[in-house]
């Protein structure tokens, strides 16, 4: 059973895991895990389940997923019906309306709906800590020196089921890099899988992108592939003053991950991110909600 803290009801609440028989099969079982790496980490698998979810044919399976999981369609900026495929349907778009974005001037919002994590100072002992593994910050940002400047930062980890909106946002103003592909395999990000392997969050293949922000420092943001993830699409930002909340990319088919960082001194999480992490338990938010505010700004 996974269970988090949804923000919204203010209630413990049990996930509804898509593919949940499936999952616990190959990360839970002998020959699950033997399987894993010929077949389901390898990119031909994901960009094949892709290639199905772009098939006109998979239309019938769009509005039995919306009612099964209970998705309000009235937050969709075009009906169920219209989708072309299945894939159109996971990443599609929403109404403005139904994703305010916080607007406290010193705050970092929520990059993405999806159920959220967060360490407050990676230097110390964390809830992320499993199998006797540390978070592997210069394995995952593949540099030793920008590790070096984030050791004593800060860290939100925003984890996407299939269920959730799959389209990703800025999380405050900045002047944006170009996105750096970091290659790896494409395992599932899902706690199930976590709990066997916790090094996914820091080998799959992944995105990092430098956001310069004057209330928040350098702030790297990370688009994590994952199972079944076709491909990451981002927009064309490169070089470019970016504001909060604005839409940065999406995935395509798949469970998915964001991954924030946020340099020593910069921001203080909202409490209800730090008591529940301290009891390595996920909080579930939409884009868009307060997640931090700056300890520098105005000063």
């Amino acid at each position: 059973m996974i269970e988090f803290f949804n923000r919204h009801s203010g209630q413990l609440e049990r996930e509804a895991v898509y593919g949940e028989a499936p999952l616990k099969w190959v990360y839970g079982h002998a020959l699950g895990r033997l399987a894993l790496w010929p077949l389901i980490r390898r990119a031909w698998f994901s960009r094949w389940y892709g290639w199905r979810m772009d098939q006109p044919r998979s239309r019938a399976m769009i509005q039995p997923f919306i009612r099964k999981y209970g998705l309000n369609a009235q937050d969709f900026a075009q009906r169920p019906e219209d989708f072309a495929h299945f894939n159109a349907f996971f990443y599609r778009r929403l109404k403005p309306e139904a994703r305010p974005i916080a607007a406290e001037q010193d705050g970092v919002v929520l990059p993405a709906d999806g159920r959220h994590r967060v360490i407050a100072d990676l230097s110390l002992e964390d809830p992320l800590l499993l199998k006797g593994q540390r978070f592997n910050l210069s394995q995952l940002l593949a540099s030793q020196s920008l590790a070096r400047r984030y050791e004593r930062g800060s860290m939100l980890i925003s984890r996407l089921c299939p269920t959730d909106y799959h389209r990703y946002h800025f999380p405050c103003d900045g002047l944006c890099d170009s996105p750096q592909l970091l290659e790896g395999p494409l395992s599932s990000v899902n706690p199930l899988a976590l709990r066997w392997r916790p090094n996914i969050l820091w080998e799959n293949k992944r995105w990092l992108t430098r956001l310069r922000s004057d209330h928040f420092g350098e702030v790297c943001l990370l688009e994590i592939g994952a199972t079944c993830v076709g491909s990451v699409v981002h927009g064309p930002f490169a070089g470019q003053l970016v504001h909060k909340g604005a839409e940065k990319g999406y995935f395509r088919f798949g469970g998915s991950c964001v991954i924030l960082l946020f340099e020593p001194g910069r921001i203080r999480f909202e409490a209800d991110l730090l008591e529940h992490s301290a009891a390595n338990r996920e909080v579930y938010a939409q884009m868009g909600g307060l997640a931090a505010r700056s300890l520098t700004a105005g000063s």
